[in-house]
Formats: structure tokens, sequence, C-alpha cells
């Protein structure tokens, strides 16, 4: 009966792991998607959300197993950017938790981090797959990010497969709620930087992103938010010389 509550455990347990990996896989998409909402309300340029969810659904439902058995025949059509990423990213990770399901993980902080890793080694290898590699002995500028790409899911995988082998530590409880707040803001900042201007939007971020903590001090935060937007004022338009929008656009008009 221990044995068996055992099992269970290590199911469930495994169950919520796959959850995990499954929204890892396709979390591109996901942001892509929710960037595409600002286009809505003229916050930033891109494809809408519908264009979004459907180029990205037909990709990995469609587009990416078409690309494969077109490669399998011989065919040297370039696919589109959702097919490669679904290709490059999606399936790999999509396949490790299919694997994962059916797998008796004994260290679940090897085994998730080096999964981690290996998801952002395979962005970075969508993200450079549209760049020139190498021309003979010439190096092109997608060479550099591929190999450092390839080298980082190769230590991944063993950094993964250890969590397999070898007696380790659980999963640790982990706090959604810093983080959380902190890629608000930063999304808020993305988002709102042309329409709302530098000023404002530095300032609402830095609160935004205060509010990911219990022990915030509001006044405090205030007194460093307003210090921190005011050495971003100086900062970016007058140091650096780059064209920032400093106030919102109703109020310039």
């Amino acid at each position: 009966m221990a044995e068996t509550m055992g099992h269970s455990a290590t199911a469930t347990r495994n169950t919520k792991v796959v959850i995990g990996f499954c929204l890892l896989a396709i979390a591109p998409q996901i942001f892509e998607f929710i960037w595409s909402i600002g286009t809505i309300f003229g916050w930033g340029t891109g494809r809408g959300p519908a264009t979004v969810l459907i180029s990205h659904v037909t990709a990995l439902v469609a587009g990416a197993p078409a690309a494969l058995i077109g490669a399998a025949g011989g065919e040297t059509k370039k696919a589109s950017s959702d097919v490669l990423l679904a290709l490059i990213y999606s399936y790999p990770i999509l396949a490790v938790a299919i694997v994962t399901l059916f797998m008796t993980i004994r260290s679940a902080q090897d085994y998730v981090g080096g999964v981690i890793l290996m998801a952002v080694a395979l962005f970075a290898l969508w993200a450079s797959s549209d760049l020139q590699g190498m021309r003979g002995f010439s190096f092109g500028a997608g060479t550099a990010p591929r190999m450092f790409g390839g080298l980082l899911v190769a230590l991944s995988a063993a950094i993964a497969l250890t969590g397999l082998l070898a007696d380790g530590p659980s999963m640790a409880h982990y706090s959604w709620r810093g983080p959380l707040f902190v890629m608000v803001a930063i999304l808020f900042f993305a988002l709102a930087i042309r329409p709302l201007g530098l000023v404002v939007t530095a300032f609402v971020s830095f609160m935004i992103a205060a509010t990911g903590s219990h022990e915030t001090r509001w006044l405090e935060a205030a007194i460093v938010g307003a210090c921190l937007t005011l050495g971003c004022a100086i900062l970016f338009p007058y140091v650096l010389g780059l064209p920032m929008p400093m106030f919102p656009r109703f109020l310039i008009q």
C-alpha cells in the first residue's frame, strides 16, 4: 500500500511538472498573443490578436507536421517563422513533457532547471535561425548564437539527465508574486512608453514592480520611484541621446 501511495504521489508531481512544461512550450506564442492585444489600443505595432492566434495554432497543428513531412520527402521550401518556432522550440519541449509523464524524477530541481535552460537555448536557436551562418571558414551573424545555443542544449540535457539518475532535492516552495508583478511592470513599460511617455510610464512601472513584495513601504517606494524616474528622464534623452517621448501624448497634442 505504501508503494502504491508512493507511485501515486510521483504521478501527481509528474503531472504538475508536465503541465508546466506544456505551458513553457507555448510560452512565446502566449507572450506574442498578449503583446498583440496592445495593438487594439494603439500600443505598439505588429500583428493583431486574431492573426497571431490563427497563425500559431495553424503552425503547431498543421504547418510544422507538414514541414517535417516535406523535409522527409526532400523538399527545400523555406518555413515561416511561426512554423520554425514550433519545430525548433515548442515540439522539443512538448516531447520532453510527454517523456516526463512516464519517468521517475529523482532530483526535481536538477531536472526542471535543466529543461528550463534547454528551453532558453532552443529559443535562442530559433531567434538566430534567420541569421546568416558559416560560409566556408567565414563566420556569419548567426554562427556564434547557434554554437552557444547548441552547447547549452547539450549541457542542459546533461543536467536534466542528472535529475533522473541521481537523488537530489525536490522542488522548493516558490512564490510567483514577485516575478509576476515584475513581468507585468515590464509589459506595461513596453506597451505604455509611447502613449504615456517616459515620466509616467517609468514611475507607474516601478510602483507595479514594488507590489510584488509584501514588505513594500509605499511612501519610501514612491520616493525611490520618483528619484529613479528623474534619473531616467535625464539619462535616456540627454545623456544617451535616445529620442524617447517624455510626457503623455494627449498632453503634448
